[in-house]
């Protein structure tokens, strides 16, 4: 007989970068929440690369980060590495990264959880789940019984986790842990819609083993820019990382071995990550290419492991070992953790609404792998989210739902529930139409006040906040009303520069809107000029330089908006709509859009069909 153990308000399953940030934000807002791990020496564990960030997924962070989400202060408090990539593009895909110190990183969020008062943190593995009336009933493997009013599914990589290398399958997962064998039953007993997805990690070798004298060495950035808006330090650079290549007898071996991946062999039925191949499908995908990068990472200061950045496998032990051999430094590595892929349970996330509540199971949530997407950025964002929404729902308060045109976090969930996915998602920053407004630059100033507004952001962030943009303002004026008289020693750096010198006097924000020049360089010229921080002035320059592009996407979004705001009712029945075609009837009835702009984003609705949706709502205004 089960024993009752607990009744609480929300309910989170599982402790990765969903549920740690669900679990958070749902207890942040007064809400009792338990936060269930099946080992709780694994909290925010990273079984695959040891980094936060990167293209893109460094947005998400600063948006968790502006929302008062954990992510981004943990990886401040534990960076070994920090770099801004795509520093020679536009400020759109500007996006930092990154090394983490894992096992320190994961302590840190244990005890934070620990800390959070209003949070359980309980080890124990959820086997059943079913609804009792407004109670949702959880019970674990020893028959522990607890009820939640809302409960939260971040359950990873773990469904029914299945591992592979070469010819071996067995239930696990990730990191040798035990998988979670029985929920997977109760979930489709509820109707929930299940597939199998799958992941893979690269090998991990001992530093000791390693010849890094003849690699490229990646260095940190000099100027170290940290994931927290609110950061009281800034991270340090304490590790570097070293770039190698594979070769023609690494793609030999490989190639002559294909016959015993699980992968091509067709033991693995679940899709992988299309923009995340393991080193066996890119040597498939890209017959052409000679060579492929490898990044030789650290795991931690106090570790001799090393992580292998590009060889993700599936492949047999002594092929793995035999392709590491192949490449320059590692011709004596010595593995530590043999690569690996991983197949598990995860949802249709177009079963899911905006909110991540399931739209036919009220107050069940989900959020991060288990709604399909890969990375531990998105799931984070996604946990976020996810712990806000259950928490508002069981406080009867209306929910929250970012918009695509507010921020990536928006685009992130928008994609999933309005498009679903195929394979697992990840975030891009060519995903968001809107993305020069969306920068990650610019995260605190787009959602600072909506996270003080829920109560996860302190009134004194906030002002510092409103603060900077007072600041950005006023600089923005100076720089306006500033005029800058030719000169010799003006004209010598415009001429350096390759851009045309002064015969007459020029405002300093015309100077810096040409492409050569930049706020910085002009400083000598401009005696006035106060002392500010550099966010303040980064803003400044940007807003200049793309003041043009920046009012167009703008315009986008005030037409986008435009759309949102005309709700279609919950219960329509699109059969019953003359003119909709039978592909958006069938789509559009599946996805159950809850407005015109999301409806618009649907596969296989068209324009036309857009059109008479508009009509049908004119018509039957009440």
């Amino acid at each position: 007989m089960a024993y009752f153990s607990g009744a609480y308000d929300v309910a989170v399953i599982g402790a990765g970068h969903a549920g740690i940030e669900a679990s958070l934000a749902a207890a942040r807002l007064g809400s009792s929440t338990v936060c269930f791990t099946v080992n709780l020496d694994w909290i925010g564990n990273m079984p695959c690369n040891p980094s936060i960030g990167g293209t893109s997924k460094g947005h998400l962070v600063r948006e968790i980060d502006a929302l008062g989400g954990e992510m981004g202060r943990a990886a401040d408090c534990n960076t070994i590495q920090n770099r801004m990539l795509n520093l020679g593009k536009g400020p759109a895909v500007h996006s930092l990264r990154a090394q983490i110190d894992r096992r320190e990183y994961s302590k840190y969020m244990k005890h934070t959880l620990e800390k959070q008062e209003g949070l359980d943190l309980v080890q124990a593995e959820i086997v059943s789940l079913t609804r009792d009336g407004d109670l949702w009933q959880l019970v674990t493997k020893l028959d522990c019984l607890y009820t939640a009013r809302a409960v939260v599914l971040a359950t990873g990589t773990f469904l029914d986790g299945k591992v592979y290398v070469g010819d071996k399958c067995f239930s696990s997962g990730p990191d040798g842990m035990f998988p979670a064998v029985g929920l997977s039953g109760a979930l489709r007993n509820l109707g929930v819609p299940l597939r199998r997805f799958k992941t893979g990690t690269p090998s991990r070798v001992n530093a000791r083993s390693v010849d890094v004298s003849g690699l490229d060495i990646q260095y940190g950035d000099e100027r170290v820019t940290p994931f927290s808006f609110d950061a009281p330090t800034l991270p340090e650079n304490r590790a570097v990382c070293y770039i190698t290549y594979t070769t023609p007898e690494t793609k030999r071996i490989i190639m002559e071995n294909l016959d015993r991946s699980p992968l091509f062999g067709g033991k693995i039925e679940g899709v992988g990550p299309r923009y995340c191949p393991s080193i066996e499908d890119k040597m498939v995908r890209f017959a052409e290419k000679e060579r492929h990068q490898i990044f030789i990472e650290p795991c931690g200061l106090e570790t001799e492991e090393l992580y292998l950045q590009g060889l993700s496998s599936s492949l047999p032990v002594d092929v793995q070992e035999a392709f590491i051999h192949s490449i320059p430094g590692l011709e004596h590595a010595k593995v530590m953790r043999n690569a690996y892929a991983i197949e598990y349970d995860c949802v249709d996330p177009v079963a899911l609404k905006a909110t991540l509540e399931f739209a036919d199971l009220p107050g069940l949530y989900g959020a991060g792998q288990f709604n399909g997407s890969s990375g531990y950025e998105e799931a984070a964002a996604q946990g976020l989210v996810a712990g806000i929404n259950a928490a508002l729902k069981c406080q009867g308060k209306a929910p929250f739902i970012l918009d695509r045109s507010g921020s990536y976090i928006g685009t992130l969930i928008d994609d999933l529930v309005t498009k679903g996915c195929n394979e697992p998602y990840r975030m891009m920053t060519s995903r968001s139409e809107y993305r020069l407004v969306l920068r990650q630059d610019n995260a605190d100033l787009r959602l600072t006040e909506q996270g003080c507004r829920l109560g996860l952001i302190s009134e004194d962030r906030y002002r510092r906040m409103l603060k900077k943009i007072d600041m950005i303002a006023a600089e923005r004026k100076r720089t306006e009303q500033t005029v800058l008289a030719p000169g010799d020693a003006l004209n010598a750096l415009l001429v350096s520069r390759s851009t045309a010198p002064l015969s007459t006097g020029c405002r300093l924000s015309e100077l810096i809107r040409r492409p050569q020049l930049d706020y910085e360089a002009l400083a000598p010229f401009d005696p006035a000029r106060p002392a500010l921080p550099r966010e303040v002035t980064e803003q400044v320059e940007i807003d200049l330089k793309y003041e043009g592009y920046i009012k167009r996407q703008e315009a986008l979004i005030r037409e986008m908006r435009r759309l949102e705001v005309k709700k279609l009712p919950p219960d329509v029945d699109y059969k019953q709509i003359t003119n909709l075609r039978l592909e958006a009837i069938e789509k559009l009835s599946k996805v159950r859009p809850e407005n015109i702009g999301q409806a618009s984003r649907i596969s296989g609705v068209s324009p036309a069909d857009i059109s008479v949706l508009l009509i049908w709502l004119e018509k039957n205004k009440s």
